[in-house]
């Protein structure tokens, strides 16, 4: 076999590896000036993400921690607290060595959508890490590494 043909085998392995729902775990946060590690999306975090066999993926992510609004309705302070604890995006995947890419199509911040979300896949038994590339923290600018431990729901 070619080294273009063992890519694409290795690819459509790591695919095959993905399809079906993963509960998030974890969320860390490693700012790479300090060092220092937190839980991006607080203790407990909520999550799932699905990748489907037709290259399509949906991901919602919520902190453990997100206030409920007093009403049925939540005031402007209260919407801001929900949207800030929240991701949530779909789109297409793609595949290539070790890098899934999320191709968005429509997500919960619209400086999101039409992006491209890359991420480091590292598998641990029925766990998978998705970890970005350094870039800079979208809350607070610094330069860090955002992991995601997902384990796979069974079926």
């Amino acid at each position: 076999m070619d080294n273009a043909a063992d890519n694409a085998a290795d690819n459509e392995t790591l695919r095959q590896r993905l399809i079906g729902t993963w509960r998030l775990i974890a969320v860390v946060n490693e700012d790479l000036e300090t060092g220092k590690k937190s839980d991006y999306f607080g203790p407990n975090p909520q999550g799932y993400i699905n990748y489907g066999p037709d290259g399509r993926m949906i991901v919602i992510n919520a902190r453990s921690d997100r206030p409920r609004p007093k009403g049925p309705t939540p005031t402007a302070e209260e919407a801001a607290a929900l949207f800030h604890g929240l991701l949530a995006y779909a789109g297409t995947y793609t595949v290539h060595g070790n890098e899934i890419t999320h191709h968005v199509d429509i997500s919960w911040n619209e400086a999101w959508t039409g992006t491209r979300q890359v991420r480091i896949a590292r598998f641990e038994g029925n766990r998978v890490h998705l970890s970005t590339k350094p870039t800079l923290d979208p809350v607070n600018g610094r330069l860090s590494v955002r992991t995601m431990t997902w384990e796979k729901v069974k079926p």
